[in-house]
């Protein structure tokens, strides 16, 4: 799908046109540069790929200058390839937030926000001792038994338990769109989306 990247500014609401006040997230959306264009005799799928915030030479490997002095542009610190545009686009070529102009609801990814390692009442919901389940005792909120005994000898994958959570590359589908602000490349889209603030995402139409 055609798309663009952007990075997280954060939330506001706005008032709809019945005066509801409505929650979203502003997102500052390209503008993108072409770097690359994916053919189907070379590449073997069609697909662009497109640059987002600059960057210094400094900071850049010599094989990623070498792409983007091929291409004809700066330096940029993100890349993502996407699909199916309406028009063609040639290296060079940006794409802006007007793209989203005549779009109604949107996908975006993003990286949700790492909290570290937790126990599985954080993690899954579970009630803890309150509810005294799991074979719980005493301990507050412990996962109790993972019922593993001489039958089957092992802990079944996939088993609920405490570890890593957060910091997972995350879809919401079918945002509304409320605004697009093309002076200041800005997007407003209903709700939340995944991640921080400063966080890049990737817009899909």
């Amino acid at each position: 799908m055609p798309g663009l990247l952007g990075k997280k500014i954060g939330m506001t609401s706005v008032f709809s046109a019945e005066g509801k006040n409505v929650p979203c997230t502003v997102i500052e959306a390209g503008p993108c540069v072409v770097t690359q264009v994916k053919t189907v005799e070379k590449d073997g799928y069609a697909a662009v790929q497109l640059g987002f915030q600059e960057k210094k030479e400094k900071h850049t490997t010599k094989p990623l200058m070498g792409h983007f002095k091929r291409a004809g542009v700066t330096p940029k610190k993100h890349l993502a390839e996407f699909k199916e545009f309406e028009t063609e686009l040639n290296l060079g070529d940006a794409v802006t937030v007007e793209l989203f102009n005549d779009a109604t609801f949107v996908d975006v990814i993003g990286t949700s926000k790492g909290k570290g390692f937790q126990g599985v009442v954080k993690r899954h919901g579970f009630g803890g001792v309150g509810q005294a389940t799991h074979g719980q005792h005493n301990r507050a909120r412990k996962p109790g038994s993972i019922g593993a005994c001489s039958y089957p000898a092992k802990v079944f994958k996939g088993m609920r338990m405490g570890g890593q959570l957060g910091g997972d590359r995350v879809t919401v589908q079918n945002l509304q769109v409320l605004k697009v602000l093309p002076d200041h490349n800005l997007l407003l889209i209903k709700g939340s989306v995944p991640g921080c603030k400063g966080s890049i995402v990737i817009i899909e139409k």
